[in-house]
């Protein structure tokens, strides 16, 4: 089972992303979402997720907040950042991070679930 996570304090967000994820992977998958970095940081270690989707602008923890944080002590997981933000110092410094496999702009599409999960 595929265990997939996502942060993004947007329910919006959250629920177009899960829906498009769900419509188009074949392998059985379960989604977690939260919205709060915070509270996914507590509980990702019991998860142990294979994707880990990641809003950067949101209150209390930012995605930037979480990334200094998260030290992944099993199986680390392909991050993705998932912003809004079209802002090049943001996708530069994204991509300074070992952990983060690519930076994509909101709404996911199609195309991207294919190239991740495919």
């Amino acid at each position: 089972m595929v265990r997939i996570v996502l942060i993004d304090d947007d329910p919006i967000s959250t629920f177009v992303t899960e829906k498009l994820i769900s419509k188009n992977i074949k392998v059985p998958h379960k989604i977690f979402k939260f919205q709060s970095a915070t509270k996914a940081l507590n509980d990702l270690e019991t998860i142990d997720p294979n994707y880990l989707f990641l809003d950067l602008n949101m209150p209390e923890m930012t995605g930037w907040d979480f990334l200094e944080v998260f030290k992944p002590q099993q199986v680390t997981p392909e991050v993705y950042i998932l912003s809004s933000s079209v802002d090049e110092r943001d996708i530069v410094k994204a991509n300074g991070y070992s952990i983060v496999k690519q930076y994509l702009s909101k709404p996911l599409v199609k195309k991207y679930i294919q190239m991740i999960f495919n």
